[in-house]
């Protein structure tokens, strides 16, 4: 891919025309590598662009030496570390859900911080897949690539996911807002899909009623008016998978 195509790829309308995007500084590209060993027919046919400080690099890609006023122009960062991938786009994920599999849907989630954030949720605790509504942000724009910390290359990942395609696909639809049950309620886990809306307008009422979703609540003390939405789902995630990671040791070792 030329030069000049690479920066483009800032840009969706680039990344859906070229079918690629970009992937960039030391540590995602190790992630990516960690990708390529476990699915090599997803992640293993990039193209890497290094500067000097990145010569040696051992690669399992074809890899190209660029001078850092290039590296300068591709990457999206100001401060770029000199190394970066182009990685095309993975297929989409199947509809089919394996076994057990539960999925997060979110409403129009602008943000890529927050998108990204809630990735590395996902991938952390395994099983469950990432739906975004028409109008949700890219989730390979480069900042929520960077934002997921490797988490994309781990996580199914569906786009364009309509309120009415999710009604015909998941029978028990539960939905975080203002009013519901707590979700400590044994009831929140028995559901197959969890609906989030967006940051600053929450989830439609329209959708709810066409979902006939349960309505599930986060208690606090009400001091602000609301959560960040990568936060919600962080404690929603983990609230899901409490019973579960109870009973699994702790990779970290605790202070003596």
């Amino acid at each position: 891919m030329k030069l000049d195509d690479i920066k483009k790829l800032h840009q969706k309308k680039y990344r859906q025309a070229f079918g690629h995007f970009l992937v960039e500084g030391e540590h995602l590209v190790l992630e990516l590598d960690k990708a390529r060993e476990q699915a090599p027919s997803t992640w293993g046919q990039a193209q890497l662009y290094v500067t000097s400080a990145y010569e040696h690099w051992r690669s399992p890609w074809p890899k190209h030496l660029i001078s850092d006023r290039q590296m300068a122009l591709l990457a999206d960062t100001k401060t770029p570390q000199g190394i970066l991938a182009v990685v095309p786009m993975p297929p989409a994920s199947a509809e089919s859900t394996a076994p057990g599999e539960k999925a997060v849907y979110l409403h129009e989630v602008q943000d890529p911080g927050n998108l990204g954030t809630i990735l590395r949720t996902l991938a952390w605790f395994g099983g469950m897949r990432c739906l975004l509504s028409p109008g949700s942000v890219d989730p390979f724009n480069p900042k929520v690539v960077r934002a997921s910390m490797g988490a994309i290359f781990h996580v199914p990942i569906e786009t364009e996911v309509s309120v009415d395609t999710l009604a015909n696909r998941y029978p028990r639809i539960a939905c975080l807002d203002i009013g519901g049950a707590p979700i400590a309620n044994p009831a929140f886990a028995e559901h197959d899909c969890y609906l989030f809306g967006n940051e600053a307008r929450g989830v439609p009422s329209e959708a709810l009623n066409e979902l006939a979703a349960q309505r599930f609540t986060i208690p606090g003390a009400a001091k602000i008016e609301s959560l960040n939405l990568a936060s919600a789902v962080n404690m929603a995630v983990y609230e899901l998978n409490r019973s579960t990671i109870a009973n699994v040791a702790s990779p970290f070792k605790a202070n003596q």
